[in-house]
């Protein structure tokens, strides 16, 4: 059997895992409070070297940098209409969750408006909550963890089996995750 190199070690930067999303914020106040009453994290130190304000959170495995952004709150205000429409097809950070029900109940307590969207695969169902930040940056929470995670599985990445084994009778490609029996192949010797 021949593997090629890049289905062995499809990571060329060597990455280990996501460690902070940064967050351009007009108030860090606000955003502080945010993060931390409606989102849980936690402030952490955050190095003092840096010549501009902010703030370092964490939790779930991940770290929230909060920058404030170089403008006059005063004279700059973010529009309205950029804030106010949820659009969950928008980029946002999502966070799995325990519960959909207290999710959504706390949010109706803190008076936070959302949308709410449900994805159904095959019966499989993924609840969804978007709303904004303070500074309109859409959050989803979820339940996404009742879909699987089934990798597909590019050509570049495919195991070429010579010798014998289970084959594609179209080409050399097996497909990983499906037993033999369910592939149109051939078993050659």
């Amino acid at each position: 059997m021949i593997m090629k190199k890049s289905s062995i070690s499809n990571n060329p930067l060597q990455l280990k895992s996501l460690n902070h999303i940064s967050v351009a914020c007009r108030s860090l106040e606000r955003s502080l409070d945010f993060y931390q009453n409606v989102l849980g994290f936690f402030p952490i130190r955050r190095p003092g070297s840096f010549n501009f304000d902010g703030a370092w959170l964490s939790n779930y495995g991940i770290g929230i940098h909060l920058l404030q952004c170089d403008v006059d709150l005063e004279k700059e205000d973010v529009p309205a209409a950029a804030i106010t429409r949820i659009n969950p097809k928008d980029n946002h950070i999502s966070f799995q969750c325990e519960s959909m029900a207290v999710a959504e109940k706390k949010l109706k307590e803190m008076e936070v408006e959302y949308v709410k969207s449900r994805v159904d695969e095959g019966g499989v169902y993924v609840d969804q909550l978007f709303f904004h930040d303070p500074d309109g940056h859409m959050v989803e929470i979820c339940n996404c963890d009742n879909l699987p995670v089934v990798p597909l599985l590019p050509a570049a990445a495919a195991v070429v089996v010579r010798g014998g084994g289970c084959r594609s009778s179209e080409s050399n490609i097996l497909s990983l995750g499906r037993p033999c029996s369910t592939l149109n192949s051939s078993t050659s010797s």
